[in-house]
């Protein structure tokens, strides 16, 4: 679609924002029911036959009216991922998010991209080697993509502002975090892009970041990790970019570094070897020209609603351990889409959790 209207742009943050409403549940709601107004209205019945007597709360009207204020208020603009405005590359991961906040210039989120992260303790060495990264790589066509953070993050930011930067944010697009990037922030707003999945004036919690995570590797075409240990967020951003399809890179480093393991074990597993802009501009630029990532099909809406029994077979089935929905599908010898319909009702519920790349777990 090109551009939902004011109410239906209401409903879609209302139905984004609802309780247990994940983005699986969200794209399987909007394909089975056209609208996310016949979705909302539909929520108590598939609660219901899931086994919960009260359905999940959704935020009024007022409510969702007074979240679009605030951003207006700020300069900031919702994308919701069913409108062409909305970025490519991240409409194109196993699920997009319903909506995210902009603020800045959202054209830059259309352009092509490399995403730039690693250790918040970062060395003056990967420090500096991160910016002039960032920078090479603008000149070299590309917006930088980040998440705000001490070290690596804010050396990339810095590198590629004359270029194009992206700042990914874990709490609500005016919820700057660390605190000591103010200024930083306010020249991201000025010259480049910040962007966010959370509600506006959400504080960053610990949960947030993961997700946050997922949307620098979805908006960019390749990650590099400059500096990461072995635990590490920045890993968890290469992970993902993995799952996506999107390229990874690592920069190596001395093993006497424990900021180097995490980078050192990417390359073991894989990753690019990257020491400079020529590692990453040579693959990157050789794919121009290529299909980029299309969005992912989940086989259109179900023939009907799955019956009380499917529903406990499934159910019965999860485990904390995830497992696929094609093998759900098998072990229940029930329609893929019939199980796909059955684990978003279990998920209404708090039955289940549905996970990127078509994997479930148990909640119960």
């Amino acid at each position: 679609m090109s551009l939902l209207s004011d109410p239906e742009r209401r409903d879609w943050l209302r139905l984004a924002r609802a309780e247990t409403v994940g983005p699986v549940a969200f794209r399987y709601l909007i394909e089975t029911y056209g609208d996310p107004a016949r979705a909302i209205g539909a929520l108590p019945r598939l609660a219901e036959r899931a086994g919960r007597a009260v359905p999940p709360r959704v935020p009024s009207p007022a409510e969702a009216e007074r979240e679009l204020q605030a951003g207006a208020a700020l300069g900031a603009r919702l994308l919701c991922s069913g409108e062409s405005a909305f970025p490519p590359l991240l409409a194109a991961i196993d699920p997009p998010p319903p909506v995210i906040w902009a603020l800045g210039d959202p054209g830059l989120l259309h352009a092509r991209a490399v995403a730039v992260v690693g250790a918040r303790i970062a060395s003056a060495a990967g420090q500096r080697f991160a910016r002039a990264l960032a920078q090479d790589l603008g000149q070299g066509g590309y917006v930088v993509v980040s998440g705000l953070a001490r070290g690596i993050d804010a050396a990339a930011h810095e590198g590629a502002m004359n270029t194009g930067t992206v700042a990914v944010l874990g709490g609500g697009i005016n919820d700057v975090y660390p605190p000591e990037h103010g200024a930083l922030y306010r020249r991201i707003i000025e010259q480049g892009c910040v962007v966010s999945e959370s509600p506006v004036g959400h504080r960053a919690q610990a949960k947030d970041f993961p997700r946050r995570n997922r949307l620098i590797s979805g908006l960019a075409l390749g990650v590099v990790v400059v500096e990461a240990e072995l635990r590490s967020g920045s890993l968890i951003t290469a992970r993902l970019a993995a799952e996506q399809g999107r390229e990874v890179f690592a920069v190596p480093g001395s093993p006497l570094d424990a900021r180097a393991k995490g980078t050192n074990d990417l390359i073991r597993q894989g990753a690019a070897l990257c020491e400079g802009a020529p590692d990453v501009l040579r693959v990157l630029d050789a794919m121009r020209g290529v299909s980029e990532p299309a969005p992912p099909a989940y086989g259109g809406p179900p023939a009907g609603e799955p019956e009380a029994a499917l529903l406990e077979r499934v159910a019965a089935l999860l485990s904390p351990t995830p497992v696929s929905w094609d093998e759900l599908a098998r072990a229940a010898a029930a329609p893929g889409p019939q199980v796909y319909a059955a684990l978003v009702e279990l998920s209404l519920v708090g039955r289940a959790a549905l996970l990127p790349g078509g994997m479930a777990v148990s909640e119960d």
